[in-house]
């Protein structure tokens, strides 16, 4: 029986910090055996197209109709019910990508925002992490629980670090925060900036004091709940997994 070997790169993972050194080599003899490679973006697609002659990239999906759950009122969590407003939050592995220093600077800078940090601390040393009155490390959240939170947010935050951990990132939790309705602020990741950088939902901000600027434009955007939902809605567009599933499908009827 003749088998298609499918390759889903979804990250450069030679790039995270504790990845084994036989990692270049071990993609290298996967790409050679791989009838078909899908990529998680497209900035890794351009590496890997270099690579591979059917290449194929499929860019961050969403589960909408999960995430716009947050677009209405939930049941608070407890250990974020009693967090003031406003609220900026982010969800998602707190490792080497995350700019500890970027959010160190924004919390001092706006005392009065509070900063809800979500997700597990992996790679990097926990006794680092900014320590502030206005920054509250809530700790890793099943998927389930992420619209709860998200629900109570009023801009969503993407302070990844420029380094080589995410030059190839395409975060997924960038159409996720759109589905719950939320405004984003992201630093200059490659993918974000292509995306959605011109979408007006997704401010992109390259120093503390221009995040600090995008997170006061993006609570402004708050305040118009009817249109920034209706913009969020139009950059999602087609976005479902369900039609990166048919594409994806698709792909395989005619390429291999």
């Amino acid at each position: 029986v003749m088998r298609t070997i499918i390759y889903d790169c979804m990250d450069e993972l030679s790039a995270f910090r504790g990845a084994p050194p036989e990692l270049v080599q071990r993609e290298r003899e996967l790409l050679q055996r791989a009838d078909v490679v899908f990529t998680g973006g497209y900035s890794i697609w351009e590496a890997k197209r270099a690579l591979h002659a059917n290449a194929h990239a499929f860019p961050s999906s969403v589960d909408v109709a999960h995430f716009a759950a947050a677009r209405t009122p939930q049941q608070e969590p407890d250990d974020q019910r009693g967090i003031a407003r406003p609220r900026l939050g982010f969800y998602g592995v707190i490792d080497e990508r995350f700019d500890i220093d970027l959010l160190r600077e924004i919390a001092a800078q706006r005392p009065q925002w509070q900063f809800v940090m979500i997700g597990p601390v992996v790679k990097i040393d926990a006794s680092e992490l900014p320590q502030a009155d206005n920054i509250h490390y809530l700790g890793g959240k099943t998927y389930d629980e992420l619209p709860g939170y998200l629900s109570g947010w009023d801009v969503a935050l993407m302070p990844f670090a420029m380094n080589a951990s995410t030059r190839f990132i395409s975060p997924t939790k960038t159409p996720e925060y759109l589905a719950g309705g939320c405004p984003v602020v992201s630093t200059p990741i490659h993918d974000v900036v292509r995306t959605y950088g011109d979408t007006g939902v997704v401010r992109i901000a390259d120093t503390a004091d221009a995040f600090v600027a995008a997170c006061e434009a993006a609570l402004q955007d708050s305040a118009d709940r009817e249109q920034l939902l209706d913009s969020a809605d139009a950059v999602l567009g087609d976005m479902s997994w369900d039609h990166t599933y048919d594409l994806m499908k698709e792909t395989l009827s005619w390429k291999q």
